[in-house]
């Protein structure tokens, strides 16, 4: 298979406060850029309250949400002038998750934006009237937010998911390590995303020649431990977007580096951050466009008229100098059609 630098694939209906009292939570504000053209905070627009939950900070999630604040801003809607954003991380504690769900609900905002599938799942339980945007949802339907026909189990939900074809991250890792006999996958048992990942590799894999060697990290601390176990029982290691894996994603690395292990990974960061390449979406992009959703919720459109929708643009990303660090090189043809990390690093610091 040929990657372009962007591949499409046609997913089922694209039709698209402050919790301080919380321990274990971090409360921060983001700021917003707004373009040259942007109108600032219109005059014309009434103040709005806007509450934002992740399950974990990591670098994928928070340019998802950098990129929704800054769409809101570049539509009229600046942090700090008529808009009030009240930020809480979960820190990779479902527990804490459940708690920032009930005081958003009781704080009543205009509008949650829950980003990650344990966050959103935490939110949909709390409140039936909050508008809920749901993002960087792997699968929707086994998370309960939405039923197969794409429809929300409650009114007041909508959001962005992310699933990624299966196939193409096959297609991917062979094209990469094309003498692959054993994946090895590290994962959370906790997070559904993640489950449904795994499933979907062990039906696909028989067909290809492929075995599928899963291990559990139950915690970001887990995660080193969970992939040196691989070591001699792999040939290559894949991660989907699993919070915890992804949390201590240098930790993976580092331990794949140590073994020469090639790490195949699903977002950009995790590329930067040690990874030999991924196949998915553009994190902040995705951001800008669960924004488009959040915006059209503050202007005043009911949320149960804004359908679910599935970004289906994904972008091959590949590391030169990780891929060495792990025992492969990686051919001409991919790099000349990925997004080349490395060198993005460097036209950045230059």
């Amino acid at each position: 298979m040929t990657f372009a630098t962007t591949l499409r694939f046609s997913l089922f209906g694209a039709a698209m406060s402050a919790a301080l009292g919380l321990i274990g939570c971090s409360n921060t504000n983001d700021t917003a850029a707004t373009s040259d053209t942007s109108t600032a905070a219109d005059s014309d627009k009434p103040a709005k309250t806007l509450a934002i939950t992740q399950i974990v900070e990591h670098p994928s999630l928070d340019a998802m949400r950098r990129g929704i604040i800054d769409e809101l801003a570049d539509n009229g809607y600046v942090e700090g002038q008529n808009l009030t954003i009240n930020f809480q991380s979960a820190q990779g504690n479902t527990a804490t998750a459940g708690q920032i769900a009930k005081q958003f609900a009781g704080d009543n905002p205009d509008a949650i934006v829950a980003i990650s599938t344990p966050s959103a799942q935490s939110i949909v339980a709390s409140t039936k009237t909050v508008p809920v945007i749901y993002t960087a949802i792997s699968d929707p339907v086994a998370a309960k937010l939405i039923n197969e026909n794409n429809v929300p189990i409650q009114s007041n939900v909508t959001g962005l998911s992310s699933e990624l074809p299966i196939e193409p991250q096959l297609d991917n890792i062979q094209k990469i390590v094309p003498n692959a006999k054993t994946i090895g996958y590290v994962y959370s048992p906790g997070e559904v995303n993640s489950v449904v990942v795994l499933n979907q590799l062990k039906k696909a894999a028989p067909a290809r020649g492929l075995k599928i060697l899963d291990v559990t990290a139950n915690r970001p601390t887990d995660v080193a431990m969970a992939t040196r176990s691989l070591a001699g029982r792999v040939d290559v290691i894949y991660t989907s977007l699993d919070n915890n894996v992804v949390s201590a994603f240098e930790a993976m690395a580092g331990a794949a580096n140590e073994l020469d292990i090639p790490v195949i990974a699903s977002d950009e960061f995790s590329v930067r951050r040690g990874a030999t390449a991924a196949l998915g979406v553009n994190d902040y992009d995705f951001g800008r466009t669960t924004g488009k959703m959040v915006y059209r919720v503050l202007n005043g459109e009911a949320v149960n008229t804004i359908k679910p929708e599935v970004m289906n643009t994904l972008t091959l990303y590949a590391s030169p100098k990780h891929a060495a660090e792990q025992g492969v090189s990686l051919t001409d043809e991919l790099l000349k059609n990925a997004i080349n990390v490395d060198q993005k690093a460097q036209n950045a610091s230059k």
